[in-house]
């Protein structure tokens, strides 16, 4: 069985984890993306999952939550279709330790209305909460808004990866450099500041759009905003 493991954006050597998956290949395509029913009731697993099967969808069931959490997920797009009412862990339980390994959209099914749980459930980030017996119509735009979310949740984060391979190939110098350049400070202002020539930052400029990839200072500027290096000049600096 496969497995994505969903972690944080860490730096691991020259590779970054992703939060949606080991390293990424090419399992953003919707031909990949898989839906996976927690249900303790048979009869709904398997009509949910003949219903998402005609429509073309890769269905995986499971029994319980804990069968879920064991399940080596495969590096693709998908969505969690979560009974709330289950025994043994209850469909928050179930959320709870979800959302602690990996990243993915959920959407609750009840048999019935339960207020209380509809809002911590939503609380906990749940993209929608559904009564049995589910309307056709209702769970399949849900399930295409999850998965939806899921591939733009995890093309963001590969984003988010290279833009910080691409920062952390800086040296500490150029990474001292570009907030101070996007700024909006001049590259006599950044020598000053730093205490070193002009030539030598616009060395480091250069560098630096060059290592980044940026085709233009403004671009420069957009990444650095992305990585949350852009800064507000103090009061008193002269631009």
């Amino acid at each position: 069985m496969d497995q994505g493991g969903h972690r944080g954006l860490q730096p691991d050597g020259d590779s970054f984890r992703l939060q949606y998956g080991v390293v990424w290949g090419g399992f953003m395509g919707p031909e990949n993306e898989i839906v996976y029913i927690v249900d303790d009731d048979a009869m709904v697993r398997d009509g949910l999952s003949s219903l998402l099967r005609a429509k073309g969808k890769d269905v995986r069931l499971f029994a319980c939550g804990t069968e879920f959490l064991k399940f080596e997920r495969k590096d693709s797009a998908a969505c969690l279709i979560l009974d709330l009412k289950m025994p043994g862990m209850n469909g928050l339980e179930v959320q709870t330790a979800v959302l602690a390994q990996i990243s993915i959209p959920i959407i609750f099914i009840t048999g019935r209305g339960d207020i209380p749980s509809t809002v911590k459930a939503m609380k906990g980030g749940a993209i929608d909460f559904l009564t049995k017996p589910v309307d056709e119509a209702v769970l399949m735009a849900a399930v295409e808004d999850a998965l939806r979310k899921d591939r733009t949740d995890r093309r963001e984060a590969l984003e988010r990866a290279d833009l910080v391979s691409r920062y952390r190939s800086l040296t500490p110098r150029e990474q001292e450099v570009l907030p101070l350049l996007t700024r909006g400070l001049l590259n006599k202002q950044v020598a000053a500041e730093l205490g070193i020539a002009e030539y030598t930052v616009q060395i480091h400029r250069g560098n630096i759009m060059r290592k980044t990839k940026a085709g233009s200072f403004a671009t420069l500027v957009k990444l650095a905003e992305k990585l949350g290096l852009e800064q507000p000049l103090p009061q008193g600096t002269d631009n």
